[in-house]
C-alpha cells in the first residue's frame, strides 16, 4: 500500500534528523542542498521508484541518478530507510575506511551512477533510456538534478537528444531552489523562463512545490496526461537548507558547517517533532 501524505512528511522528518546525526560538527557537508530535496527524494522513493532494497540490481528496477552528486547524504538516507544498508554503513559516512563517499558513488547498495562534477546526471541518464527504449524495456529513468547544474552545457545537448529521440521513459526532476555554490542562480546565468525553454526543446514540462507532497503528486499525475512521446521535466520549486531555520534561502548553506552546541540543539528540537 502507498504511503499516505501524513506518513511521507514523518519520513522526511526522520531523514532531516538522520542528515544531522551523520555530518560532523564544524565540516562542510552541503547540508543546505542536501536538505532543499529531501521532501522530492522522499516522494521518489516511496511512491514513484520500483526499486527492490534486497535486490537492487535486479534487471526490471527503476533508474534514479542523482546528477547534483554533492547532496549524497540526502540519497545515502532515504536509502538507509528503505533498508539497502544497515546502520553501520549509513553512519560511515564521509569518514576514513567508510563505506558512503561525500560525492554519490555507484559502489553504494541502491546507487547506479557516481556523480560530482556537474552536468553528467542527465546525459548518463538520457544513454539509459536510449538504450531501455531500444531494448523494449518499461523501467523509468528518474533525474535529479540542480537548476545552477543547468548552466552545464552537457545539460542541453541532452535536452535536446531526449527530445528529438521522444525518451517517453525519463523524467528530469530539477531542484529550483535558486541557489549554486557562491551565488544566486539568476545572478550567474539567469535562465528564465524555464518551463517556456523546456517546453520549446520539445519537453513535457510542469511546475511543483518541492516540499508539497500533493503538489508533486499531482504533477506526477500531470506528466501522464501529456503528451506520451516527449521526455518529462518537473521544475520543482524548493527552499534551500529546508528545515533549519538560519539555513533556509542562504547560499551559504551550500558549504557551511555547524558546530557541536548547535548541532546537539537542531537534533533536540528534530527528535521532538518526529
Amino acid at each position: 500500500m502507498k504511503n499516505n501524505f501524513r506518513e511521507l512528511k514523518k519520513i522526511a522528518r526522520e531523514s532531516r534528523y538522520l542528515i544531522l546525526q551523520a555530518v560532523r560538527a564544524k565540516e562542510t557537508h552541503h547540508i543546505g542542498c542536501s536538505f532543499s530535496i529531501v521532501d522530492i527524494l522522499t516522494y521518489l522513493y516511496y511512491r514513484v521508484l520500483h526499486i527492490d532494497p534486497k535486490n537492487p540490481k535486479k534487471e526490471n528496477r527503476d533508474i534514479f541518478i542523482l546528477s547534483k552528486g554533492h547532496a549524497a547524504l540526502a540519497v545515502y538516507t532515504v536509502l538507509y530507510q528503505k533498508g539497502f544498508f544497515p546502520k553501520e554503513v549509513y553512519f560511515s559516512y564521509d569518514q576514513d575506511g567508510g563505506h558512503l563517499p561525500e560525492h554519490i558513488h555507484h559502489q553504494v547498495a541502491g546507487v547506479e551512477v557516481s556523480t560530482g562534477s556537474l552536468g553528467h546526471g542527465l546525459p548518463v541518464g538520457v544513454g539509459i533510456a536510449t538504450s531501455f527504449l531500444n531494448d523494449g524495456k518499461n523501467n523509468k529513468i528518474v533525474v535529479l538534478m540542480s537548476d545552477g547544474e543547468l548552466n552545464e552545457g552537457s545539460n542541453w545537448e541532452a535536452i535536446m537528444y531526449a527530445a528529438h529521440h521522444k525518451l517517453k521513459n525519463l523524467t528530469a526532476v530539477v531542484d529550483v531552489n535558486g541557489f549554486q555554490g557562491y551565488a544566486e542562480t539568476k545572478k550567474v546565468i539567469d535562465l528564465s523562463p524555464l518551463v517556456q525553454k523546456m517546453t520549446t526543446f520539445g519537453w513535457n514540462v510542469v511546475e511543483a512545490d518541492g516540499h508539497d507532497f500533493g503538489s508533486l503528486e499531482n504533477a506526477f499525475l500531470a506528466l501522464k496526461t501529456g503528451n506520451e512521446n516527449k521526455p518529462k521535466m518537473i521544475l520543482a520549486k524548493t527552499v534551500k537548507g529546508k528545515g533549519i531555520p538560519f539555513f533556509e534561502g542562504r547560499f551559504d548553506s551550500h558549504y557551511q558547517s555547524i558546530d557541536e552546541q548547535t548541532k546537539e540543539k537542531l537534533l533536540k528540537d528534530f527528535q521532538a517533532n518526529l
